[in-house]
């Protein structure tokens, strides 16, 4: 997927849902923990030198597991390349488990699955599609038949 550098760049400076100071390894073999500002942006994870105000990468946070490593430690990892994994240290399990919960939450997917759970409960209970006012309620994609199991 490709995206356009200056929109990335405005996306980072928006208000994180999270951001930590982490340790942080790359995929690539033989890399070492370095201190990286980590900030979670919508489904976007963008990681900082510590000195910098340009984020140095970003992560989609689509298609993608997070997985409990060593203790207050995880790693992420994604569906088309699953031995290309991104560590990060955390300062306590809490703060580990905080960070794998906000990131699980984080993709478009979950999002979508959590509207339409929600849109059917509202249903139940009042007998109206809450999506009806804003006239998207017959688009596909919020459509339960579309969802995967």
């Amino acid at each position: 997927m490709r995206y356009n550098d200056k929109e990335l760049q405005a996306l980072s400076r928006q208000p994180a849902e999270m951001a930590a100071e982490l340790g942080m390894r790359g995929p690539k073999k033989g890399s070492v923990v370095k201190r990286r500002l980590v900030k979670l942006v919508v489904n976007f994870l963008f990681y900082f030198r510590t000195d910098e105000a340009e984020p140095i990468g970003a992560l989609l946070l689509e298609h993608c597991r997070v997985i409990h490593e060593e203790p207050s430690s995880f790693s992420i990892s994604f569906l088309e390349d699953p031995e290309r994994k991104y560590h990060f240290e955390c300062c306590s399990e809490e703060q580990c488990q905080e960070w794998m919960a906000a990131l699980r939450r984080a993709s478009y997917e979950f999002m979508r699955r959590s509207l339409i759970f929600y849109r059917n409960e509202i249903q139940k209970m009042t007998g109206k599609d809450p999506l009806e006012q804003f006239g998207i309620s017959e688009e596909a994609r919020f459509q339960l038949s579309g969802l995967k199991a």
